[in-house]
């Protein structure tokens, strides 16, 4: 079954009937395009792609592999998009992330508070998504650790960096009792920000003596294949297994 193209239909709320209606075929060409894995004539893929808003080796990533077996070809595939800075990734683009997320979204950073400024009412975006039976995992900074202090006098913050850190977690208190719900404080040096949404991450690199919103940010897309978003799923990973729960208390 082609997992990806059932999953775009479902968030762009595209029926198959609908589907084969824009691309002038039956609809049973649809279905075995979906539980068959057939892969369809260029001109339709083309059209499906355009209609559900991605790359048409997304939803067919055999065609890249065909194309270039080359893992370094396909990890470049996996970038959607490119910011010059994290302030320059578009408001609409954390919205959509947060709300079409059906199964992860997993969040590593020292502060994140333009996470919930971005996103003023992040705790109930977040609840919403909790009820749609999404896993939410939350790491933050642990506010008196030693690398939240070196973070803090790298980026000439003057001792403020736990501060920020604390109030931050106040948008989440509510939260951490939640089912479905972890969130974590972390000592880790931390070399990027982590932003993840089911197949798709917003990866925040981190640079000495920048804060994090002057820095770039990358949109990817997991493929088959790729290693970027392994590489970087893989480091929240390692970073969460080092963290300690926070269950709401002050820190």
């Amino acid at each position: 079954m082609n997992e990806r193209l059932r999953t775009a239909m479902v968030r762009r709320g595209l029926a198959v009937a609908q589907l084969a209606e824009t691309c002038a075929v039956d609809p049973k060409s649809v279905e075995r395009w979906i539980s068959l894995g057939r892969i369809p004539h260029r001109r339709h893929r083309w059209t499906v792609a355009h209609k559900l808003g991605v790359d048409e080796t997304y939803l067919w990533p055999d065609l890249l592999l065909a194309a270039n077996s080359s893992a370094p070809q396909t990890a470049r595939s996996e970038i959607l998009e490119t910011y010059p800075d994290r302030a320059s990734v578009p408001r609409e683009v954390w919205l959509r992330l947060l709300s079409e997320a059906l199964e992860h979204i997993d969040v590593l950073v020292f502060s994140g508070t333009f996470y919930a400024q971005t996103q003023p009412r992040i705790a109930r975006m977040l609840t919403e998504r909790l009820a749609a039976g999404v896993h939410v995992r939350l790491c933050f900074g642990e506010p008196n650790s030693r690398a939240v202090a070196i973070r803090d006098s790298e980026e000439g913050l003057g001792g403020t960096l736990g501060a920020k850190i604390r109030a931050s977690l106040v948008y989440y208190r509510e939260l951490a009792a939640a089912d479905g719900c972890e969130i974590r404080l972390h000592g880790t040096t931390l070399y990027a920000s982590v932003f993840r949404y089911d197949d798709e991450m917003i990866f925040n690199p981190h640079v000495w003596g920048a804060p994090a919103s002057l820095n770039p940010a990358f949109h990817l897309r997991r493929l088959d294949g790729g290693t970027l978003f392994h590489h970087y799923s893989t480091s929240f990973e390692r970073v969460w297994e080092t963290a300690q729960p926070w269950l709401g208390e002050t820190v």
